[in-house]
């Protein structure tokens, strides 16, 4: 049996068919144990951390930090009976028999250097006892560095030939020289022509053609007909207003200023390629319905202050969404066809609620969700949210917390944002924007008066949800909102 196996990028669910190097946790001639985390993926939905699936030591890391790599493609080496000895090695220098036989993906993935000696540190192979270096079969001593697949609509710099390859022939041969055009004979009929020729200067031209003036359709008033400066003037004050052509000089300043060093390229992957992905077949596929609902909300501000002062709240992180998040959850009940999926032929109605919380993090807007929030008391959906937050900023989001939600809310109040026209997550019915806090005048028992008010957004599948049932859902969570105190003993 051989002592040397292959690690494949695992399949880790959610139909996703590739994941992305960040960093590898271990390093050519490292001995692992079993479980032990060797390398950090991130997929279309989250950075993962992935176990060794042997003991052993490691011989061979395939792909590079960065690199794209498809699952079931090999990605690691390991020795699983490093104590056995050195591998043997053939007389082309590949092991002779200890190793199995590489995989078509994985020879793809690592280039064959004749050069000896020459080993990328801590890319493929490693230092064998006695000098040499171990290699897998099939797999040479690697002198260039990985190299990432250029970007579509890149231009390569030309090749630049050394001081040694430089021959005379390759020296390149100077540009023709090309005479000057004669200016025609200064005589014409009067209209600045000569010979169906234009009669007019250099400078005059050049004016010409930075004012937009055609020359051929002026009356010169110049020597012999010939147009001067004064009628390229006129004609230009007395011509309608057009965009200023680039001159050659002008083309050049701009394609100076807006030049590729300044731009930023950045590649579409990971999490900001799959929500492209999502959104855009999402606002193409449910047709969306937005509305809004101005709610004034100091009661659920001064209730959130009592819950914060109570003694076993005080290590609670206690917010408004807090407040939306259970206002959504209990409307639910009163509406349970919000909490559905459009599935062709027939409509599937959740009898639970997966509550997806929109994060930013820094690789972009994630959804993670807390698994049958609905049957969560206060208190545990609170440490739900924190938890789930606190993990999405990490990046440390597993892809089972984002998968299966059912109902969304965005907090885009954070930004300091009133509201929203948010687009659904792909298999649920709505979604719900909550807006900043704010201090505003609001007639409050026939007074004007200071008070905290908020706007709520709600998108939903018109496929599903009417009219009606979105705005009796809204009005719902508004109701919550203006008196959550007044709404937990009627609606519970």
């Amino acid at each position: 049996m051989s002592r040397i196996k292959e690690f494949n990028l695992p399949d880790l669910g959610e139909g996703l068919t590739e994941g992305e190097i960040l960093a590898w946790l271990v390093k050519v001639g490292d001995v692992i144990e079993l479980n032990q985390p060797i390398v950090e993926v991130e997929t279309a939905k989250a950075a993962v951390e992935i176990p060794a699936k042997w003991a052993g030591q490691v011989q061979a890391i395939f792909h590079p930090e960065g690199s794209t790599v498809e699952v079931g493609t090999p990605i690691i080496a390991i020795d699983t009976d490093p104590g056995a000895g050195p591998i043997e090695q053939s007389t082309t220098g590949a092991p002779a028999s200890a190793l199995p036989a590489p995989s078509a993906a994985s020879l793809a993935a690592v280039e064959v250097a004749p050069a000896e000696g020459a080993v990328e540190p801590g890319l493929i192979g490693g230092p064998a006892p006695g000098g040499r270096t171990a290699v897998l079969v099939g797999y040479g001593p690697r002198t260039t560095a990985a190299k990432r697949r250029p970007r579509k609509g890149a231009v390569s710099a030309p090749a630049q030939a050394t001081p040694a390859q430089a021959t005379p022939a390759q020296t390149p041969a100077p540009a023709p020289v090309v005479p000057a055009p004669v200016s025609p004979a200064l005589t014409g009929n009067g209209n600045g022509r000569a010979g169906g020729l234009v009669l007019a200067k250099p400078p005059v031209r050049k004016l010409a053609r930075d004012l937009g003036v055609d020359l051929s359709t002026l009356t010169g008033s110049g020597p012999l007909g010939s147009i001067t400066r004064e009628d390229v003037q006129r004609a230009a004050s007395a011509a309608p207003a057009a965009a200023e052509p680039l001159t050659v000089a002008t083309q050049a300043t701009a394609a100076a200023s807006f030049g590729a060093d300044r731009e930023q390229r950045i590649p579409v992957k990971g999490v900001r390629k799959l929500t492209a992905e999502n959104m855009s077949r999402s606002a193409f596929t449910a047709p969306h319905v937005t509305e809004f609902l101005t709610v004034d909300v100091t009661r659920a501000m001064k209730a959130l202050d009592r819950l914060r002062g109570r003694r076993e709240w005080r290590d609670v992180r206690v917010s408004p969404l807090l407040l939306v998040a259970k206002a959504v959850l209990l409307a639910v009940k009163r509406h349970p066809m919000v909490n559905s999926t459009w599935a062709g032929d027939e409509i599937v109605v959740k009898d639970y609620v997966n509550l997806g919380i929109a994060a930013a993090t820094e690789r972009g807007l994630i959804v993670p969700n807390i698994k049958d929030a609905g049957r969560l008391s206060l208190r545990e959906l609170a440490d739900a949210m924190t938890g789930l937050v606190q993990t999405a900023k990490a990046g440390r989001t597993s892809p089972a917390d984002m998968s299966g939600g059912t109902l969304t809310i965005t907090n885009v109040g954070v930004f300091g944002v009133d509201t929203g026209t948010p687009i659904l997550p792909p298999g649920e019915s709505a979604i719900l924007a909550f807006g900043a806090v704010r201090e505003m005048p609001w007639v409050h028992k026939g007074k004007v008066k200071p008070r905290q008010v908020t706007t709520l957004g709600l998108s939903f599948d018109h496929r599903i949800i009417d009219g009606e049932l979105g705005s009796k859902f809204l009005r719902d969570i508004g109701d919550f909102l203006a008196d959550p105190e007044a709404a937990l003993l009627a609606w519970t």
